[in-house]
């Protein structure tokens, strides 16, 4: 058993929950055991050379886990390794890595992170590991911020090259001959952070792959893919859809841990009418205070760019430093400057910086140091992310805390009320759909671009001589005698498409303060609209701007400096039209329901501003920017005429909103998904039925298959939606179910659960 000294982390954990004003708040508290390591032999095959570099670091033996990944990817079979946060898994793929060029120079790999920032900080660690080892590593990354000097070295004689999917996209696939010495010796490609790669992303990221498997064939190679992943319920299963490839499943965890405690916590009940409960801001705020001034470095996670600043002016306000010192606060997320994250990731590791704020952007494997203490404020969206979150605390043997703050939403209402599906459930699932048509027409023409493409080739599908087919009639391809494509387009296809659900462009931000304009930092498309609309405030590392003007042509933002009391935050309106109806069926007792591609539109209306501290709404503003839109897949309710008939328009109106946002909450439960990927709708007479119907679909474009999973589980729906509006114990409608009577209606949530009942008799 491991033990410690008494630490930091150890007085303020017995200081909360001994506090009689946090200790009721606490909804739960579990206490994980620390665990002992367990080591395996060195491998007999592996270059004495990285195993005395190893020795030399401290490592006297690999961890379990470790050796098995190396045994697998050393023996040629593609591996995932699954393992929690900071338990060694970058020297799964480092050791067989740098096993295979020491004895080999010639040999190559790529590896792939999902960010650039991660990129860079495994960059220093290999360089480290291949200096102790005297093997005299060529390794670089190759992304948007390499000079051009040095990515024609890197092309050239780059042993390991470190890039990100979108760059392996729109950089070095279209341009293979360029890296010909790479693709040729090829032996090992490196994929992290697994369970990044779900929803749209993880669909264009098979396809990226689909596209690599191809021009290494061509050059003659077959690599072997070392992937490594946080704790997701079917990682094999994701591996080898993106991979479509047998793939080697370890995750037997042989890391030690120390002793983590877990709080759950919920805010106290503010309005016990409208079933409100006090802000998770404010208690997140209260308890970093605590901890930080306790001695604890502490990382705070928030669920919005808006909230990072908030809670990052409210901490900085506490924990003001002295004159011309640095503040030892720092908030983190993106749009900041990669010197300015270097610079507070920097900080955390040795030490100057006490406490962070960040979004999820610091959630994934970036080496930060062993902080103590991580808080959560509000559900991170999956079980997967909140245990990434929780294991940002505790990365050495002393005891650690990780919490949980639940806000008014349905879904932290639910975790609140039963922890153990935080504990006990099994992570999501990571679900991709490689075959969306959007998503595969995009990737077949970038590949016909890369190499001609057979008329017997199957990319992905059986159907691609189809798709060929219609490539050539819309003057995309050409085929020749030899009965293979050539592409025959001026446009350069892989510029013409993002892998992310965002748009590829972002929106500059421009600081017009004083004499001298200055990038501030950006925000991508979509979040623009929200974030830099004119009379908004910006604010960026605690200090306040103002947005001035909003160039929506040029994507530029310009904002001037400003001190005022309040923040501002934008709604956005959405509306939704049914394309093409795939199928559908008429089931009572809850009625007919349809599944299909629908269009979703959403502009941004209006703005609040809200006073800083209280969060009191102190005024408003109307917004005038082009509306945006999507195609996608959905599916559909339409309750029984019998059922609906029985309410007046303005009734029925309010109980419908509250019957979508339960089934919101309970419909991301039964996929064990984000509920931020399942979009949802409902309209008191919708143009399409005719009827009140409630539309659920997929959040990103072309859909990814949760609809039509939700559309065989709809009675299962139901009775869940059911069982939760049942269980709720408000009087009249709160967050945790229906949503507060202000908005659902008087009867709001008594004609939810009265329709409910009727749909499930």
């Amino acid at each position: 058993m491991l033990t410690a000294p008494p630490s930091n982390a150890d007085q303020a954990i017995a200081a909360l929950l001994a506090d009689p004003m946090m200790s009721p708040l606490i909804a739960a508290h579990r206490e994980l055991e620390p665990r002992p390591p367990r080591h395996a032999p060195w491998p007999a095959r592996i270059d004495p050379r990285v195993v005395t570099a190893l020795r030399a670091r401290g490592i006297d033996a690999p961890y379990t886990h470790q050796a098995s990944a190396y045994a697998a990817a050393s023996g040629g079979r593609n591996v995932v390794v699954v393992t929690p946060t900071a338990s060694g898994k970058t020297l799964c793929y480092n050791m067989p890595v740098l096993d295979a060029i020491a004895k080999d120079p010639a040999a190559r790999a790529l590896y792939l992170f999902p960010t650039k920032a991660l990129a860079a900080d495994q960059l220093v660690e290999l360089r480290a590991l291949a200096n102790a080892a005297e093997i005299g590593l060529k390794t670089h990354t190759y992304d948007g911020d390499t000079p051009p000097n040095v990515r024609s070295v890197v092309r050239a004689a780059g042993q390991v090259v470190i890039t990100n999917p979108d760059m392996l996209h729109a950089a070095i696939l279209p341009h293979h001959t360029k890296w010909f010495k790479l693709f040729e010796n090829l032996q090992f490609v490196v994929i992290d952070e697994l369970h990044t790669y779900r929803g749209l992303f993880g669909s264009h990221v098979a396809n990226v792959v689909r596209r690599l498997r191809r021009i290494c064939r061509h050059y003659g190679a077959d690599p072997v893919f070392i992937c490594a992943s946080a704790t997701i319920a079917n990682p094999r299963e994701l591996a080898e859809r993106i991979l479509e490839a047998p793939v080697e499943l370890v995750d037997d965890n042989g890391a030690p841990s120390g002793r983590k405690h877990i709080l759950v916590i919920n805010p106290p009940v503010a309005n016990e009418q409208l079933g409100i409960r006090g802000s998770a801001l404010l208690t997140g705020q209260h308890l970093a205070e605590r901890l930080i001034g306790g001695g604890v470095q502490t990382i705070a996670f928030a669920r919005s760019r808006t909230a990072v600043e908030v809670l990052t002016s409210y901490l900085r306000e506490t924990f003001a430093p002295p004159p011309g010192h640095p503040h030892t606060i720092r908030g983190y997320r993106g749009g900041y400057l990669p010197n300015e994250r270097h610079a507070i990731e920097a900080g955390l590791r040795d030490g100057r910086v006490r406490g962070v704020v960040a979004t999820n952007a610091l959630e994934l494997g970036i080496d930060i140091g062993s902080l103590d203490a991580a808080i959560s404020i509000g559900y991170p969206g999956t079980i997967a992310s909140t245990w990434q979150q929780m294991g940002r605390s505790g990365r050495r043997a002393s005891t650690s805390l990780s919490a949980l703050i639940c806000s008014s939403a349905p879904i932290d209402q639910f975790l609140a009320a039963h922890p153990a599906y935080l504990f006990d459930s099994s992570p999501e699932h990571g679900l991709i759909n490689p075959d969306n048509l959007h998503v595969l027409l995009n990737h077949l023409r970038a590949s016909s671009f890369e190499l001609p493409v057979p008329a017997a080739e199957r990319f992905g599908i059986d159907e691609t001589p189809m798709l060929l087919d219609v490539l050539e009639e819309d003057g995309y391809l050409r085929r020749a005698e030899d009965d293979r494509y050539y592409w025959s387009h001026d446009n350069f296809p892989a510029s013409d498409f993002s892998l992310r659900s965002g748009a590829p462009e972002n929106v500059v931000i421009v600081d017009t303060t004083g004499d001298r304009h200055r990038v501030l930092g950006e925000v991508d498309l979509f979040a623009a609209p929200l974030l830099v609309h004119e009379k908004a405030i910006y604010i960026h590392e605690g200090v306040q701007h103002h947005v001035d003007r909003l160039d929506w042509e040029e994507r530029k933002a310009y904002v001037t400096r400003t001190d005022v009391d309040y923040y501002t935050d934008a709604d956005l309106g959405i509306t939704l039209k049914v394309l093409e109806v795939f199928e559908e069926a008429e089931e009572p007792p809850a009625g007919k329901r349809q599944r299909g591609e629908v269009m979703v539109a959403w502009k941004v209306t209006m703005f609040k501003k809200i006073k800083f501290h209280t969060h009191e709404n102190v005024g408003w503003g109307s917004i005038s920017i082009p509306e945006q839109e999507m195609h996608t897949t959905a599916c559909w309710l339409v309750p029984p005429a019998e059922l609906v008939n029985r309410y007046d328009r303005d009734t029925l109106d309010g109980a419908l909103i509250g019957l979508a946002r339960v089934a919101r909450t309970t419909g991301a439960l039964l996929l064990m998904c984000d509920p931020r990927d399942l979009g949802v709708l409902a309209q008191v007479q919708a143009p399409f039925t005719g009827r009140p119907t409630l539309y659920l679909y997929d959040a990103v474009p072309g859909g990814v298959g949760l609809t039509e999973r939700l559309f065989t589980l709809i009675d299962e729906l139901v009775r869940a939606c059911r069982a939760a509006v049942d269980a709720c114990g408000c009087a009249d409608g709160c967050p945790a179910c229906v949503g507060p009577a202000i908005e659902v209606g008087a009867r709001g949530k008594a004609t939810v659960a009265e329709l409910l009942a009727g749909m499930t008799a």
